[in-house]
């Protein structure tokens, strides 16, 4: 069964188009290891919570707009491996590829697959 990494962050606005050009280097780098899909989504509807809701979950501020993005790899075991190789890549590193938001307020966790439809 596939194996689905999940990630929310909050991007300042104003670096939506560093963002995509970000994410394409990263998409391309996750795709060479063996993921078989990378999807990035940007925030358009995104309530706001009392007690929970992505934008509280992220901190996020009202300069900034929430980010969620997913990667599909075959297998959790071609995933551990390829997220090794993708933390040592070159093209990964931050002063060939800065993340243009504010790392430490990312959200990721892996999931296994329990229904695709």
């Amino acid at each position: 069964m596939s194996y689905v990494d999940g990630f929310i962050a909050a991007v300042p606005t104003e670096n939506k188009d560093a963002y995509i050009e970000h994410a394409k280097v990263a998409a391309t780098v996750f795709k060479e290891y063996g993921a078989l899909k990378v999807v990035e989504t940007w925030g358009d509807d995104i309530p706001d919570g009392e007690l929970t809701s992505f934008p509280l979950a992220v901190k996020c501020q009202a300069d900034e707009t929430i980010v969620f993005s997913w990667v599909i790899w075959p297998s959790k075991q071609l995933r551990d491996n390829g997220w090794q190789s993708i933390m040592e890549d070159p093209r990964m590193q931050p002063d060939q590829n800065p993340m243009p938001f504010d790392g430490k307020r990312l959200i990721y966790g892996g999931f296994n697959v329990i229904l695709d439809e």
